[in-house]
């Protein structure tokens, strides 16, 4: 009981800060969800979870969705999605954690200096975000940092960003999952999981606009490297 209540809390404010903020269920939630479940388990769950959260958005959405620059980084993602289920089923549980701190560590690292990356631009840009977001969302369950870049060196505004972002986490998500099955959690679990993510979307809308875009952001990003620190360690620790 203890475990689902903790496991609920975890989702809710994971389900919270991406309804406030666009962006962050995965890079706040795996680094825990990992430790309260097993490594790939909590992948699995953040891949659900936030391909969910993402399509309920999109729905209201969808037409600022910029088609051109989305068939690249979706079809670079397909050819890399099976790469990272792959890896998954290789490693170890202490390695796999391991590395999944180590790339949410860097990635919200990356996003915090909001990198300048000329490769990241155009077509060629968006297939590299692509590629890597595809690989990471699969490994990791974090796809969504590479995509951030890519639109840093796009110059998109949040408006433009926030429905393209979406549609690409549906699509990775959807292509993890058909890739390595959904998660083992019981009825009852999905039923507080569930639960969850209804309050954590009904919170995540009270405080929009109540709280400044940019100090949510800074926020989900600590708590991300935070617990993706924590888990780098914990996996290290355990080799």
């Amino acid at each position: 009981m203890t475990g689902d209540v903790l496991l609920a809390g975890v989702v809710l404010v994971g389900a919270g800060v991406q309804w406030l903020t666009g962006m962050g269920f995965a890079l706040v939630t795996v680094p825990v969800l990992v430790l309260l479940l097993t490594p790939a388990d909590g992948v699995l769950l953040a891949n659900c979870a936030a391909g969910a959260i993402s399509a309920v958005g999109l729905a209201s959405g969808w037409r600022r969705v910029r088609v051109g620059a989305m068939v690249p980084l979706c079809a670079a993602a397909a050819c890399t999605v099976p790469a990272g289920a792959w890896l998954t089923r290789r490693l170890s549980e202490p390695a796999l954690t391991a590395v999944m701190g180590g790339l949410v560590t860097a990635a919200v690292l990356l996003v915090l200096r909001g990198a300048r990356v000329p490769a990241l631009r155009g077509r060629r840009g968006a297939v590299a975000a692509g590629a890597a977001g595809g690989f990471m969302n699969s490994a990791a369950g974090v796809g969504g940092p590479p995509m951030s870049l890519y639109a840093v060196n796009a110059d998109w505004t949040v408006r433009e960003f926030v429905p393209n972002a979406q549609f690409y986490s549906v699509f990775v998500n959807v292509l993890s999952l058909a890739a390595k099955g959904t998660p083992h959690l019981g009825a009852a679990r999905w039923a507080w999981v569930g639960a969850a993510l209804v309050a954590g979307a009904a919170l995540g809308r009270a405080a929009a606009g109540r709280i400044p875009d940019r100090r949510a952001r800074l926020l989900v990003l600590l708590l991300a490297l935070a617990g993706g620190a924590t888990a780098l360690a914990r996996g290290l620790w355990e080799l």
